[in-house]
């Protein structure tokens, strides 16, 4: 256990962020790295500080952009393509 004096600092490094009880936002996550790996780091950065700023700038412009998550997979395509696995989950 550490000293209020010592552990506050320390907690103010932490920003939380509620995640729903879903995995969808792990999707999210995902779809996000996917993005990031094939728009902005896909090139060598020579180092640290110049990665901190290509990052910034793709996740500047991509909130300004207001881009979205367009869901196709849905719940009855989902059931389709998983039917011969139910018999598995109800037994």
């Amino acid at each position: 256990m550490w000293p209020p004096a010592k552990a506050f600092p320390f907690a103010q490094r932490f920003e939380l962020h509620d995640t729903p009880k879903q995995g969808r936002w792990l999707n999210l996550a995902e779809i996000e790295f996917a993005a990031l790996a094939t728009q902005c780091l896909d090139r060598r950065i020579p180092d640290q500080g110049q990665l901190e700023k290509e990052v910034l700038a793709w996740a500047r412009a991509r909130t300004q952009a207001r881009k979205t998550v367009q869901w196709t997979f849905t719940q009855t395509r989902a059931r389709e393509k998983l039917k011969s696995k139910y018999s598995m989950i109800k037994n």
